[in-house]
């Protein structure tokens, strides 16, 4: 019998680590990378230190694999950056045996389908292989595959800089000074922002990272200027755990830019909701829909991403409408509801879609929602590649306890702190329950509402 095939759309942390289950398992992985090398989204965001350390970056199998063939990991506790993610792991598990030869670079993926039935027709749908298009130099290729796991992440695709989803009036004109995600500021990107003026339009961990580079930077370039351009009517409200975040390097973020703001190094708009921009004698003139304007050298946009989901056009997906996620994984991670980024632990059936044997893992699988965890992808993909290989048990297994955010609010800007709960609020004084939905469902005969093991979500970019 032949051994099933997985396609795998991306060969950056969360698709190597698919691969390496697949290897595992004994099925067929095949790696479809858009650039150069693998990690090609991580190579972007290279200098940038990671909030969590190597204890929760490298994937079970890939390490049980890399530890086979004599690979010693970094110290747990230590803190990598991008750069070290692909040097100290990532390149040495490509290099495997079973994921070497799988790796397809250059090879952009333009569509899926299955072979023989466009999107409408049903009967006989589910025995049918998915045909994968892809591009390869300039040649167009079609690969088979027994099941497809999307990874392919937001990178490339980040949200515009107009507040209502739409790119500001005279973005795309001013595309030359205008950059997004995190430039290197302290690197590469240096002498473009030093001693110049720079407005940071964002409010999450890539906006705070960002910010707090620059002041760095001011350091060095005494006159450089920054700005930082808040959408929120509430500053304080990114700022947060602090020191009750279990991520020490995180907590520190987020006090750092609190001092950075207090002390007056980096001045701030709040409710700044970004509707044109305009260059004028040289230099950004950047309005908000309430009137105000703001002159910049340079913008730096840090709103988060959105997936591309074209290719998967002729596929039977089914999106949440507001977060472009799957329906069960809406609601756990819908930041409308939740500001502490705690989602429980989430596989195969909350990633499902009715095209059967096709999954979307990693950052994509959150959508339009504003955060993610490496570890939280490599979850999603052991669970994932569990399920194609008939081991449903193993995929409703739970293997992922991390540490917690420090904060939690049921709606954003609401009580913070420990007392605030997750779900619902404080469990009852007497009950032996995280929080009141879980003392709800305990009373009720469950084994709980799914809180007593959090998950914790991070930066995008990190």
């Amino acid at each position: 019998m032949a051994r099933k095939t997985i396609a795998i759309i991306g060969a950056g942390p969360v698709g190597l680590a698919a691969a390496a289950h697949a290897v595992e398992r004994g099925l067929t992985p095949i790696l479809f990378e858009r650039g150069l090398s693998i990690g090609h989204a991580v190579r972007q965001w290279a200098h940038v230190p990671m909030f969590s350390p190597w204890a929760y970056n490298i994937d079970a199998a890939a390490g049980r694999l890399l530890a086979a063939r004599g690979w010693a990991p970094p110290a747990p506790d230590a803190y990598p950056t991008g750069g070290d993610l692909l040097a100290l792991y990532l390149a040495p598990l490509a290099a495997l045996a079973g994921i070497r030869d799988a790796i397809r670079l250059e090879s952009d993926v333009t569509a899926i389908s299955r072979l023989g039935f466009d999107k409408v027709k049903t009967a006989g749908r589910d025995s049918a292989p998915f045909a994968i298009r892809y591009r390869q130099g300039g040649d167009e290729t079609t690969q088979l595959a027994d099941a497809v796991i999307d990874v392919s992440g937001t990178w490339f695709s980040p949200n515009p800089a107009g507040a209502s989803g739409l790119p500001a009036i005279g973005e795309h004109e001013a595309t030359g000074r205008i950059s997004y995600g995190m430039p290197d500021v302290l690197g590469s990107a240096a002498e473009r922002y030093a001693g110049r003026r720079i407005a940071v339009l964002g409010g999450g961990h890539s906006a705070i990272g960002t910010l707090t580079a620059l002041a760095e930077l001011q350091g060095r370039a005494p006159a450089t200027a920054i700005t930082w351009l808040y959408r929120g009517d509430v500053l304080s409200r990114a700022f947060g755990g602090g020191a009750a975040d279990q991520l020490a390097a995180r907590g520190e973020l987020g006090t750092r830019i609190a001092r950075l703001v207090e002390s007056g190094f980096v001045s701030a708009e709040t409710s700044f909701r970004l509707e044109r921009i305009e260059t004028q004698g040289g230099e950004l003139h950047l309005s908000s829909d309430d009137g105000r304007t703001i002159g910049a050298d340079e913008l730096i946009v840090a709103t988060g991403f959105r997936p591309k989901l074209g290719l998967l056009r002729e596929l039977r997906v089914q999106l949440d409408p507001a977060l472009e996620c799957t329906p069960a994984l809406a609601p756990l991670i819908d930041p409308n509801k939740h500001s502490c980024g705690t989602v429980r632990p989430h596989g195969a059936a909350e990633l499902a879609h009715p095209e059967a044997g096709f999954y979307i893992a990693g950052m994509k699988s959150y959508g339009r929602a504003p955060t993610f965890l490496l570890a939280t992808g490599h979850e999603q993909v052991r669970s994932i590649v569990a399920e194609i290989a008939g081991d449903r048990e193993a995929a409703r297994r739970v293997e992922l306890v991390l540490p917690e955010t420090g904060v939690c609010s049921a709606t954003p800007g609401g009580t913070t702190g420990a007392a605030a709960g997750c779900c619902g609020g404080p469990a009852p004084a007497a009950a032996e329950a995280c929080c009141a939905d879980d003392a709800l469902a305990k009373n009720a005969g469950k084994p709980g509402c799914g809180c007593g093991t959090r998950i914790i979500s991070e930066a995008v970019a990190v």
